[in-house]
This record gives C-alpha cells, structure tokens and sequence, in this order.
C-alpha cells in the first residue's frame, strides 16, 4: 500500500521546493514520486521549468522572477500528492538483462568485498546475481543508475576516499548497486565491469536506463565481454 501520511514541503533556496514522502528506500514510495513527477508534467505551473524525481522525493525549480508566490508552488505539488493517492507500484519499467564481467582488472574490488563479507568471490557473485534491482533515480552522472536492494550479506560502506572508476563499472555501496556510465572518480566497491553503454550522446534519447526500470545481472567471463551488448 502507498504511503498515505502527509509529505514534507520546503524549499531549496530561492527558487526550488522539494516534496518529500519519506527519506527512505522503498519500492511503494519511489512509485509514488514517480507518479507525482508524471502528474506534474501534465499539470504545469507557468514558470516551473524542471523536476527532478529521487528515491522518495520530487523536487520542482522555478523562475522567481515569474513566480512571486512560493505558496502557489507548494499548494501544486500538494495537489499532485492528493491526486496520485491511488497510484500502483512498479508497473511502467521495463525489465532489462545486464551481462557483468567479475573477472581480473574488470572487478579490482571484488576481493576485498569478499574478505569484508566474509565470503567467498564465487558466493559475491552469485548474491550479487540473484536480485531483480529497480532503479530508484538516475543521477550523480548522465545515465547512473541508483539500484536496489542489495542481498543484506553483500552491504558494504563505500570506500574511505574516492578511487578512478572506468566506464561500466558495476559497484555497490550500503544496500545499493550501481553502474558508472561515464570515466569517474567513484567510492562505491567496484565488482564488475559491463560492456552495456549507458550514455551516449548520440542517441535520442541520451540515457538508456529509466527510473523504474527492473535490472537483472548475469556474469561473463573476460573473453565473453567484447562481444555483449543490451537486450
């Protein structure tokens, strides 16, 4: 059932308000700010000109020079939250099949994941396959998938200081996995690599992955990797 106690409203600065439903991960909860976010769409308020969705939040930015009452904003994304009061989970995604390689310089953090787990890199593996991810919000990097959540055995906190990711790193940090679209410092535990490209700004649209969207990995090995690609 959706949550149905009251949303936190404040702003963020000037010229942003965000709607929080509650500042957790929950499946129900992202359906909800989901719904908020598309209801918005389809219900503008003259000088709102971006929204930005996250796992239980939608935040909306205005022009302040068109937009003199703050309150008229909050009042919108109130009626959005009322509106969507009967909004259903996980029926929009799509459910897409991710090939990760967890082998040699492709997973450099693998064997400190499995001595810190406790397990062995194979059962790393295998846990780290066994779960249907939904991709809660994109964000940090064009395409980076925010996914969860982890087998509560694979939970792990993020490295101490930010270490060079390369492109299609697979990684996770706390109940979270994740993938690097893009070359970048990074702190989530690298544990594999995919050949997928998340971002290309060539392609309309840029960013493949959606939030919503239900991620499965399954392991290749290293002389696999060249020649996968999505779906």
């Amino acid at each position: 059932m959706v949550n149905s106690f009251p949303p936190s409203i404040y702003p963020l600065g000037d010229s942003a308000i965000t709607l929080d439903l509650g500042n957790y991960i929950d499946e129900n909860l992202n359906a909800r700010a989901l719904a908020i976010y598309d209801w918005l769409e389809s219900h503008p308020l003259d000088g709102v000109f971006d929204r930005i969705v996250a796992y239980s939040s939608v935040s909306v930015f205005y022009d302040p020079t068109r937009v003199y009452d703050r309150m008229a904003v909050s009042e919108w994304l109130l009626e959005a939250w009322q509106q969507t009061a009967a909004a259903c989970p996980g029926i929009d995604g799509r459910d897409i099949r991710i090939p990760v390689c967890y082998e040699g310089e492709y997973a450099p953090d693998l064997e400190a994941v499995a001595r810190l787990t406790g397990l062995s890199r194979g059962e790393v593996i295998d846990l780290h396959c066994s779960v249907t991810y939904r991709i809660y919000m994109i964000g940090f990097l064009p395409g980076f998938p925010y996914m969860g959540k982890i087998e509560p055995r694979l939970e792990i906190p993020r490295k101490p200081r930010p270490a060079p990711v390369i492109a299609g790193g697979v990684g996770i940090a706390g109940m979270q996995t994740g993938i690097y679209p893009l070359n970048s410092p990074g702190g989530w535990q690298i544990i594999g690599r995919t050949p997928v490209h998340l971002f290309d700004r060539n392609t309309d649209p840029p960013i493949l992955l959606r939030t919503g969207d239900r991620v499965r990995f399954y392991p290749v090995s290293l002389a696999e990797f060249p020649s996968f690609s999505l779906l």
